[in-house]
């Protein structure tokens, strides 16, 4: 097997498990995420990250629950963003069918995907070399950037906009996740 067929198996697989997590959330709590507005998504990707960076930094954590699920809910909330920027979001809880929810999810995921083979391709699976601490301070950088775009309100000179940010977002999580599952960290 090359080693772009691999990287998308291994996206596939990680990705299934947080589709699966973004499902049963919405089982159990509908689209109530459809109150968010994008800067509040955008703390809330924030926070998981800095928790990543902190248990990183401390090398300890006094929450039991590890840096795994953490990815999973920076690739979850990040899809949700990118729904919110597409729909917008809600002066009240707007229910979304459970099935337009799956398939949003869905339509976010496979263009995430397309883009992480075409820069894969491009910088030749560079990302296997980085360290996950990296990828997590990267995914910093990118939310810093999404907040003062959001500041700026929506609008930039020459940068790609929020929803280039939280594509990339979704794909060094992934990355994160695969090294996480498949690497060892």
């Amino acid at each position: 097997m090359d080693s772009i067929q691999r990287t998308s198996d291994q996206f596939d697989a990680v990705i299934t498990a947080c589709r699966k997590i973004f499902l049963m959330k919405m089982k159990d709590y509908g689209t109530a995420w459809r109150i968010l507005r994008i800067p509040s998504i955008t703390d809330q990707v924030y926070i998981k990250a800095q928790r990543i960076r902190s248990i990183d930094s401390k090398g300890a954590q006094k929450i039991e629950e590890g840096i795994r699920p953490e990815f999973i809910g920076i690739i979850n909330y990040s899809v949700i963003a990118l729904i919110q920027l597409d729909m917008g979001s809600v002066e009240s809880i707007e229910t979304l069918p459970f099935e337009s929810g799956e398939e949003l999810y869905d339509t976010c995921i496979s263009a995430a995907k397309e883009l992480m083979l075409n820069k894969n391709h491009d910088y030749g699976e560079a990302w296997r070399n980085m360290r996950l601490s990296s990828l997590t301070d990267i995914i910093l950088m990118k939310l810093m950037r999404i907040k003062q775009i959001e500041d700026n309100e929506g609008k930039t000179f020459i940068s790609e906009g929020i929803d280039a940010n939280y594509f990339d977002i979704i794909n060094y999580a992934a990355f994160a996740l695969i090294k996480l599952d498949y690497e060892d960290g």
